[in-house]
């Protein structure tokens, strides 16, 4: 839910041309599929919850959160504490035979499926596919012509020991088991110079199989396509797009998709540290010996005349959130699955937070019930103001940048009965680290501050905060560099907690979310 007229940080720029990235935010591994006029999107979601995305477009460049289509993680004990990288790995989205269905690989778990007919749901239950360790970045096809389906899918090395290779499968029509043992499709170590070979993207045209996968690493690699006449080979292969002279680094792993005029298209990810994995737009053409060429001749492009489809308004996911009714916001997701009463319901405006008691407060990177967004951009600012109502001595709640280093800012009840709540700003630069203060703290007269995030360039962050006490917004501490987990990029995010005990804890209330250019 987005705050009332809230600038949109579109890639249009009305002149009927668009810039890169056209989602520029971390929508990981992303695929996409069209149905009728609509296109849609799904993107890797990890540990948090809800989980599977579901993006809306009409026109490629202009895209809307709809939905999740995962309500929780399963096996959910294994998700009931934080697992940032693990989980839900480079999904893919098709619609066959009036469904819609998501593939996806768990690396410690194995291949899922969920399919449904009406993409804003209700889903199917995960069904588990093919079990195992390492087992990633599944992808189906139906064979429309023969009314074969099949499965390919990569590896992680970190759970197999097997890496750059793909392994296919004949798969039933339902989607729901596989019909053999698997076979090697492409091992990429008899191919010079390639390694890292993942994210698979299955597809039929012109009576071949086409193989769109990356290769040579998440940072620096490139964009391969391979083709044979026979699901199970032999391959032929070639790079179709690659950095070259331009500043967008591995531009590699995404999906393929035609749009009702006919056009061709690719949408892929850039990896941009703290940031997350940035979603591009790259016009697709064919060249004489049938080979697909993405961008300006392989190469990514910055600029481009949009895809010839029916006219949208400027649109982008939002990230500001007025909380309507005490609800947040489709934006937003826990850093695990989430538990009754983590959220009080009321009649108006604002997000209450139970303050959670835990003996893990001094660390959020292990707290689950953090609510998290993804940073909606290179530049802007966050602002939120927040009320704690909570008389537990230790009881806290703020605004945070989360990733493998953390800061926060907020307001704490004192140990000091007398002291009452006191603004405090605190972070930890290491993963062995506990948190740390960043500044002394303050009073808060009346337990409110008003609090703000400067993001600039570097995902370099400034926190400010007005406690009310007349001074006005104040800077707190020292320039924080965010930085991503692994896999993830940095997140925004909201929590409340109190030392553990007995009894309820209670609250704090977020009013106002704003994310501005």
């Amino acid at each position: 839910m987005s705050a009332a007229g809230e600038r949109p940080w579109t890639a249009d720029l009305g002149d009927g041309t668009y810039r890169n990235p056209v989602l520029n935010a971390d929508w990981s591994d992303p695929d996409v599929v069209r149905a009728g006029d609509d296109f849609y999107l799904t993107a890797s979601s990890f540990g948090r919850v809800p989980g599977l995305p579901l993006l809306h477009s009409r026109d490629l460049v202009n895209w809307t959160l709809i939905g999740h289509a995962l309500d929780r993680l399963e096996p959910a004990a294994d998700f009931a504490v934080p697992r940032h990288d693990c989980g839900v790995w480079a999904p893919s989205l098709r619609h066959h035979a009036g469904r819609f269905w998501i593939f996806w690989g768990d690396p410690d778990h194995g291949i899922q499926q969920i399919n449904a007919e009406d993409i804003r749901g209700p889903w199917s239950a995960p069904h588990l596919v093919k079990a195992g360790k390492g087992l990633i970045d599944a992808c189906p096809l139906w064979d429309e012509e023969t009314g074969e389906a099949y499965l390919v899918h990569a590896w992680a090395k970190s759970r197999s020991g097997i890496k750059n290779r793909l392994t296919g499968h004949r798969m039933s029509p339902d989607g729901r088991e596989l019909l053999d043992e698997g076979k090697t499709l492409i091992d990429a170590d008899t191919i010079p110079g390639w390694f890292t070979l993942e994210g698979p993207k299955l597809y039929r045209r012109d009576g071949e199989f086409w193989i769109l996968a990356p290769a040579g690493g998440v940072t620096t690699g490139w964009q391969g396509a391979f083709r044979s006449r026979e699901f199970f080979g032999p391959y032929e292969e070639r790079v179709v797009l690659s950095q070259g002279r331009t500043d967008t680094n591995g531009p590699h792993q995404g999906g393929w998709v035609t749009t009702a005029a006919g056009e061709d298209w690719f949408l892929h990810f850039q990896e941009r540290g703290a940031y997350g994995r940035v979603v591009h737009l790259q016009p697709v053409r064919w060249d004489d010996d049938g080979w697909p060429v993405i961008g300006d001749g392989g190469e990514p492009v910055a600029v481009h005349t949009k895809p010839a489809a029916p006219e949208q308004s400027a649109a982008a996911p939002a990230g500001s959130d007025s909380f309507p009714g005490g609800r947040y916001g489709r934006q937003w997701q826990w850093t695990a699955n989430p538990r009754p009463g983590w959220t009080v319901e009321h009649g108006g405006d604002g997000l209450r937070l139970s303050c959670v008691r835990t003996a893990y407060a001094h660390d959020l990177r292990a707290l689950p019930n953090v609510l998290v967004q993804r940073l909606p951009a290179e530049t802007f600012t966050v602002e939120a103001e927040l009320t704690l109502g909570s008389e537990v001595a230790g009881a806290k709640a703020g605004l945070a940048v989360l990733g493998d280093a953390f800061s926060w800012i907020g307001l704490e009840r004192t140990a000091d009965g007398a002291g009452g709540i006191r603004l405090v700003h605190r972070y930890a630069e290491t993963v062995a680290e506990h948190e740390r203060d960043a500044e002394h703290s303050r009073p808060a007269p009346g337990g409110r501050a008003r609090l703000r995030i400067e993001v600039t360039p570097g995902a370099r962050c400034r926190f400010h905060a007005d406690t009310g006490d007349g001074t006005g917004l104040r800077p707190s501490g020292q320039v924080f560099a965010a930085t991503p987990w692994r896999w993830v990029g940095a997140l925004l995010g909201l929590f409340a907690t109190a030392p553990p005990g007995t009894g309820p804890a209670g609250t704090a209330c977020f009013t106002g979310f704003r994310t501005t250019p």
